[in-house]
């Protein structure tokens, strides 16, 4: 029986949503696999699930499009926050993920342009995605160190292209690396190779950060599992972490 799904997206990330309140959805790691490829299915960033849940409005399982199942996604606890917002009619909900609890609330703004002149008053959604972790062994690192800038470097010795990034994680795993290198060919390189890196027992989320202004950062992300996509919302959330450990 074929299953019915929506597709949502959040800030550039492309989300298959599947509604699993009253009939189980568990693909296999294949069929995701193949769910995620557009040559045999519809084609993903991540899918979603949304099942229930005892201690929450829902639960939101994840894959990447490579098969495999992950902890969370910010940007998809946007999209899952407004459908069940929307079916509930409250402002806020509360929503349980593999990388713990989060709540999604309604919340003022503008859509459009960013000129306030070219933009609409619209409803949006706010999700709280706790405080991060910055232990070793939270994120979780092979060995122990202090997360602030790892002991990690692209490139050579004495003159690395990129090195020590921060690592944290935001209900999963990421590092950060701060660089002007932000251009698809060193992204999808540095962080395919950085991805499966002997360090990370679990993988990484790979960050690229530019920092434009006290108040901005340009960041690129190569996911685990998902490769290079158009936004990561814990990726941003790790990047201002990692930033502001700075100063």
């Amino acid at each position: 029986m074929a299953t019915p799904y929506i597709r949502m997206n959040g800030a550039g990330n492309d989300f298959v949503v599947v509604n699993a309140l009253e009939r189980p959805f568990r693909p296999t790691e294949d069929q995701a696999r193949a769910l995620g490829d557009k040559a045999t299915g519809p084609g993903f960033d991540q899918m979603i699930g949304i099942e229930p849940s005892e201690g929450a409005d829902a639960f939101m399982r994840v894959w990447n499009s490579d098969g495999g199942m992950v902890e969370t996604c910010g940007n998809a606890l946007r999209c899952v926050g407004w459908l069940l917002l929307q079916s509930t009619g409250r402002d806020a909900v509360t929503i349980d993920t593999l990388g713990g609890m989060t709540t999604a609330r309604r919340v003022p703004g503008r859509v459009g342009s960013g000129d306030p002149k070219g933009s609409t008053t619209a409803a949006q959604v706010q999700v709280d995605m706790g405080a991060p972790k910055l232990m070793w062994d939270e994120i979780p690192l092979a060995e122990e160190m202090q997360t602030y800038g790892i002991e990690l470097q692209v490139g050579p010795i004495d003159d690395p292209v990129v090195h020590t990034p921060g690592a944290v994680s935001m209900g999963n795993p990421h590092v950060v690396f701060f660089t002007d290198r932000l251009d698809d060919g060193f992204v999808r390189g540095t962080g395919s190779l950085i991805e499966h890196h002997p360090l990370f027992p679990e993988g990484v989320n790979v960050g690229f950060a530019h920092v434009l202004a006290p108040d901005r950062i340009r960041l690129r992300v190569w996911e685990r599992g998902a490769g290079l996509t158009k936004a990561c919302g814990t990726g941003a959330c790790a990047a201002l972490v990692a930033a502001a450990r700075r100063g």
